[in-house]
């Protein structure tokens, strides 16, 4: 039937389709959003800065998906799946703090457009709130691929704009409001893993 075959499709795309919301949401205001506006300042030269961000992100996140699944499988059990729902909801917690570009980090050195972007989106990313999410949606749907894919769609979705509009964007969106959206969103993700573990 229609509905069962609706069903399916959504199922296997779900890890792509939440990992990347979930990330667009968190991204917005974060700090690597800023690092990509100082870059676009400094280069203007959008197409390597965006796909800069791109392999940075396929690198990092690649990495932390299987970092994910990798624990994941290691401990299986209802204790992981609560402690996976725990890492939500503690995320939900930490989107709710504004980030802040370090002096350091807007100063990175001049390679290029591309391999600047790169190489400091890669480094930026390390125990970001973006990197530590892209985990725990690895070791919640043990689909390395799918969560990469996804949460780079999310990096581009949030990253594109941002190197479009630069500080524009950050005037005009109301970051409290999409931090408080983001959180939400990792909240009842949390809930959900909490209730599927539980159950």
């Amino acid at each position: 039937c229609i509905s069962s075959a609706a069903s399916d499709v959504y199922k296997r795309q779900e890890p792509i389709l939440t990992s990347a919301l979930v990330v667009a949401l968190a991204e917005i205001g974060d700090k690597t959003m800023l690092l990509a506006i100082v870059l676009a300042t400094r280069f203007r030269k959008p197409l390597p800065i965006i796909l800069g961000i791109l392999v940075a992100t396929l690198a990092n996140h690649g990495i932390a998906a299987l970092l994910g699944k990798s624990i994941a499988g290691l401990l299986q059990g209802e204790w992981f799946q609560i402690a996976v729902g725990v890492s939500f909801i503690a995320m939900a917690a930490w989107t709710l703090v504004p980030d802040k570009l370090d002096d350091d980090e807007a100063k990175a050195p001049r390679f290029g457009a591309f391999l600047t972007t790169a190489v400091a989106f890669f480094v930026v990313e390390i125990g970001d709130k973006t990197q530590v999410a892209t985990i725990a949606l690895g070791a919640q749907y043990q689909a390395v691929v799918a969560v990469t894919l996804g949460t780079t769609i999310g990096m581009l979705l949030a990253n594109v704009p941002a190197v479009y509009l630069g500080n524009a964007l950050v005037e005009r969106v109301p970051l409290k409001t999409v931090r408080i959206v983001a959180a939400l969103a990792f909240l009842g993700l949390g809930v959900w893993v909490l209730v599927q573990a539980i159950a």
